[in-house]
């Protein structure tokens, strides 16, 4: 009988059809209902990987922005305004036309081609910028009733500045009035001047001020009012510091000292100054507006101020205000700070993102390689039965799309919530990149496993698959590129390659995740021989759990590579970050250290009270205090006729003080260094003849030690005591002084006045600073070593920095411990089965847990060994191009040199013993998992693994 292409019978009627083709099942839903639960892990690992991703660079952007906003604000007004002046008028013009240039019509105009030339994005704060007239050189005020410090008369700024209302308030009086035109001949002005200069130089409403004339009788200013600053802190006072309060001034020769102070004038009063000797200036001073510049507009700003200091704004500005104008600031100094700084840290910033960014990727990939493996058997038949290569790949990425650019969006618009006010496109960046890679993944993976049409594939374990040429000459490119990043980290250092720029740059970050990816690669092609090696010995054990745990893991997969890298890279900079905030703490630590002496220190430019040592020794929290007596200006000389040597003269009590510097690793000694020996010990000058006969014995710094050796030679202190010292011992560092010469001797060898301590040297934990400012009373300055720690972190960048740090080292991690979960999650179905057919032949619940433990051992042993050796080795080969100073103290005044990177044997013992910890609880919680399930259910023939 014959049939019909439907398999109905000939001759009998099938059930009814639809008329019309028939339509196939869409591919992209039909594969998103077989597996819903693989689609929704891929959206949440691509959503978190994406949020992470575009969070980073606005985390960045945002600490930078923040530093950058530190460091204009703490640099004063005056470095930041961009002043611009001119002399006065040109002489050849009419006394009227010159006139009319100081006035206040003419000021603005001026004014307005100024902030017409400030080019973005710079820009002027209208609110505290100002202009107007002052005279450049200050004249005498010989009026009797201002203040007189040494007998010399005060000398007076005549200042006519714009907006002096709306800046200030009346605190007595009324503001400076100019009711009739002022000329240059007017024989009195209305002038205001503030409460400080009120104060200081005894001014009061209704004074009157004579300030010299210029070929005319002296000019009067009747004091109308005294204001107070609104803002005294803002740019329109603080941009010339003289007219919110005076300055006292010390002459050079005879030490005698005079207040110069400014009388505002009405900003209609300006012609006036011209009949003074004072040499009248026109000003505008151009204040920034701090709160708008971010990071990235540095170097904007930086060209900004370059043209109108030099460039083509001064150009502008002289053609339509006078020839004659000039411009100064120091904006372009603040802002260079800034750039060195974070040019300082960014480099370790970039190393933890590289790391992190690597094992997120190295997961992605992951990710797609156990999807490839899933349907590698669904993949090869639609091959087989005639799908092409492109087809099948479009479908792939169609279906990976469909989840994946959802799911990146989702991602990118968390980290724009999470962290708002920063710059769009580089996140958006982000996210699209790790969206991309999450779409081709997959597609990539199966283009190469089934380019070839084949229903059944060999072994792939790594007894079988050879490494191909093609993955030598991938391996040997990765190795140059790994060993040219080390080489140039280590010769031109993060400075170097944070001012350089471009791809060298990124080359150096990469530097220690290559320095991973060389181990793994190396060890992948390694482990498996001594695994095979022991597997012969274990096969004369008794039992079959040993034996077959090793044959299992010496044929592992040939995919190791991606877990492994995954791991080691992770560990690696899991380590390499854990040393760097390691050696970022104990450079804070040690300078700290230094600065104080102690955990805390006491000192004043006198003796201290002879009581002071007993209260503080009673203060809670102290648990000794040393007394040191320090001469900071001794003299070192060998011979009468010879320079001096400044060096500082410490003297100390040798038991406390030598038992003190051990504790602290501060150079220690023995009490018996300074003891001295032989006959006139202790006389010295302790008599105060000042004889200095007797040779006392010192400890000194290197310097010292170099120039004067051990020859006895002479020492003239502060109070002109003289003493003869031998250099006994030599130290790089004391406690009670930092960054100077020294020599350190025993007390009783100096004068009674010399020897009083000068400083108190405290230990103790969790010591109070305001209980020891209390005891220690008034003109003593106290400064604790957990205050100076804490002063060192000052830019948000240091702060930033090491929080993204420390995120971008935890999300590494966290991403590799979800590696080390994919891995075996691909190969559990396979343990599974293995454990049930075992289990049917006799094997134990006991023996199966500590079969998968012994088989997954050996990778994660070797993950966790190779880890800590890597990153031991990468920090070793690094260390030396590393500058962690900037990030430590961010460029503050700090004893004790660069700050080097060091190993840190938590950082690298810690990540190594979790991965062992995770490995083994995974392995014994499938072992348990697979026993509840139970063999028959695994043994069933068609499940698909």
């Amino acid at each position: 009988m014959t049939g019909t292409d439907d398999g109905t019978k000939a001759g009998t009627r099938g059930p009814a059809r639809a008329s019309g083709p028939r339509v196939p099942a869409p591919w992209v839903r039909t594969r998103l209902r077989a597996a819903p639960a693989a689609a929704l892990a891929l959206a949440l690992l691509v959503a978190l990987t994406a949020a992470l991703a575009a969070a980073f660079p606005r985390a960045v952007d945002r600490y930078e922005d923040a530093g950058l906003r530190r460091t204009l604000d703490d640099a004063s007004p005056r470095r930041t305004t961009v002043q611009f002046f001119a002399p006065r008028p040109d002489l050849e013009l009419s006394l009227g036309e010159g006139e009319n240039a100081l006035r206040e019509a003419a000021l603005r105009k001026g004014y307005d081609a100024v902030l017409a030339a400030v080019d973005k994005p710079l820009v002027a704060d209208r609110a505290q910028s100002s202009y107007g007239v002052r005279t450049s050189d200050p004249t005498d005020a010989s009026d009797s009733f201002l203040a007189r410090p040494s007998g010399l008369p005060p000398r007076v700024a005549l200042v006519a500045q714009n907006a002096l209302g709306a800046h200030s308030r009346a605190a007595s009086g009324r503001l400076p009035r100019a009711t009739d035109p002022v000329t240059a001949t007017t024989s009195e002005v209305e002038a205001a001047v503030t409460t400080e200069t009120a104060r200081t130089l005894h001014i009061k409403v209704g004074s009157v001020i004579h300030v010299p004339g210029l070929e005319r009788a002296p000019l009067a200013v009747r004091i109308t009012g005294i204001v107070a600053p609104r803002e005294p802190d803002g740019a329109y006072w603080m941009s010339t510091p003289l007219i919110r309060e005076p300055s006292l001034i010390q002459l050079p020769s005879d030490g005698g000292t005079y207040w110069i102070g400014a009388l505002l004038l009405a900003p209609d009063a300006g012609p006036v100054l011209l009949g003074t000797p004072g040499k009248p200036e026109r000003y505008w001073q151009v204040a920034p507006d701090t709160s708008g510049p971010t990071a990235h507009d540095v170097s904007g700003l930086a060209s900004a101020v370059a043209a109108l200091e030099s460039g083509p704004g001064l150009a502008r500005i002289r053609e339509r205000v006078d020839p004659l104008t000039d411009a100064t600031t120091d904006l372009d100094e603040v802002l260079s700070s800034f750039t060195e700084l974070r040019s300082g840290i960014a480099p370790l910033v970039a190393v933890a993102a590289f790391g992190a960014g690597t094992v997120a990727a190295v997961v992605v990939l992951m990710a797609s390689g156990l999807a490839a493996e899933r349907r590698r058997g669904e993949l090869a038949l639609v091959r087989a039965r005639g799908g092409s290569l492109p087809g099948v790949l479009g479908r792939l990425l169609a279906e990976t799309a469909v989840v994946a650019v959802p799911a990146g969006a989702l991602g990118l618009g968390a980290a724009l919530l999470a962290v708002p006010h920063a710059r769009l496109s580089s996140a958006v960046a982000a996210a699209l990149a790790v969206t991309v890679l999450a779409c081709v993944a997959l597609p990539v993976r199966a283009a190469f496993a089934h380019r070839a049409v084949r229903v059944h594939g060999g072994r792939e374990d790594i007894a079988s698959v050879r490494p191909s040429r093609r993955r030598t000459v991938a391996e040997l490119t990765v190795l140059v590129l790994a060993t040219a990043a080390v080489a140039a980290l280590r010769r031109g250092g993060t400075d170097d390659a944070g001012s350089s720029g471009g791809s060298g740059d990124q080359l150096v970050a990469l530097a220690p995740v290559l320095v991973g990816v060389i181990a793994a690669l190396v060890l992948v092609r390694l482990y498996p021989f001594p695994l095979r090696r022991l597997a012969g010995p274990a096969g004369r054990l008794r039992g079959v759990v040993a034996p077959l745990s090793l044959a299992r893991a010496g044929r592992t997969s040939a995919s190791t590579a991606l877990p492994l890298l995954a791991l080691l890279t992770a560990l690696t900079t899991a380590a390499f970050g854990g040393s760097v905030l390691a050696g970022v703490h104990t450079a804070r630590d040690h300078a700290a250290l230094l600065a104080t002496g102690a955990d805390a220190r006491i000192e004043a430019t006198h003796a201290l009270p002879t009581a002071l040592p007993g209260r503080i020794r009673d203060t809670r929290g102290v648990r000794e205090a040393v007394p040191v007596s320090v001469a900071y200006r001794a003299q070192a000389r060998r011979g009468s006729g010879t320079a001096g040597e400044t060096a500082a003269l410490v003297g100390v009590e040798p038991g406390p003080y030598g038992q003190l510097s051990r504790e602290l690793g501060l150079g220690g000694f023995p009490a018996r260094t300074l003891r001295a020996t032989g006959p006139g010990r202790g006389s010295g000058s302790g008599s105060g003849s000042g004889s200095g006969k007797a040779v006392v014995p010192a400890i000194a710094s290197p310097s010292l030690a170099d120039r004067f050796g051990t020859a006895p030679f002479s020492v003239q202190l502060e109070d002109d005591s003289k003493m003869t010292v031998r250099i006994a011992a030599v130290r790089d560092v004391t406690p009670a002084v930092t960054d100077l010469d020294f020599l350190v001797v025993d007390r009783e060898a100096l004068t009674r006045r010399a020897a009083r301590p000068t400083a108190l040297l405290l230990t103790g934990g969790h010591l109070d600073g305001a209980a020891l400012r209390r005891a220690a009373g008034g003109g003593v300055d106290v400064r604790l070593r957990a205050e100076v720690r804490t002063a060192y972190v000052h830019s948000p960048l240091q702060s930033g920095a090491e929080r993204i740090y420390t995120a971008a080292v935890a999300a590494g991690a966290g991403y590799a411990v979800l590696a080390l979960l994919l891995a075996l999650v691909r190969a559990a179905p396979e343990r599974s089965a293995l454990l049930a057919r075992l289990r049917t032949m006799g094997l134990t619940r006991a023996q199966g847990r500590r079969l998968l433990v012994l088989e997954s051992l050996p990778q994660a042993l070797l993950a966790a060994v190779g880890g800590a050796l890597t990153g031991w080795a990468a920090i070793r080969l690094l260390a030396p191009g590393l500058d962690l100073t900037a990030i430590a103290v961010a460029g503050r005044p700090a004893p004790g040199g660069t700050a080097r990177l060091r190993t840190d044997a938590l950082s690298l013992l810690v990540p190594s013993l979790a991965v062992l910890v995770v490995a083994t609880g995974v392995a014994l919680a499938q072992a348990w998992w697979t026993g509840r399930r139970g063999s028959v259910r695994e043994l069933r023939a068609g499940d698909g693994r």
